[in-house]
């Protein structure tokens, strides 16, 4: 299935959970930038944590991302409507994960 046999809908819906996979991943990497900073001047235990946790939680966007975003370049049939396809479900985790990025990214920042 290439990107002319995708329905509209599905497409659209595709492009928007990459973006937001793409938009996880800059969050995290601000994150990691700025434990990473934090670590040099105060050396704990919690920043190493947090810099663990981000480093894992990004690679695991990372993947997800990739697989949302698969069928766009090779042919992938799930047999079976989008809805109970994978790509929904990780959309909303992802979706959900924005979220909690967003407020994590703001509180750290001040």
């Amino acid at each position: 299935m290439m990107i002319g046999e995708f329905g509209s809908t599905v497409l659209v819906l595709i492009i928007v959970a990459v973006g937001v996979g793409v938009a996880n991943v800059c969050l995290l990497l601000g994150l990691l930038n700025a434990y990473w900073k934090t670590y040099k001047e105060v050396k704990s235990g919690f920043t190493i944590g947090l810099l663990y946790f981000s480093s894992i939680l990004l690679i695991q966007n990372i993947l997800a991302t990739i697989f949302i975003a698969l069928p766009l370049v090779i042919p992938i049939d799930f047999h079976g409507s989008e809805i109970h396809g994978p790509r929904l479900p990780l959309f909303l985790i992802n979706i959900v994960q924005l979220i909690a990025l967003s407020i994590l990214f703001k509180i750290t920042r001040k």
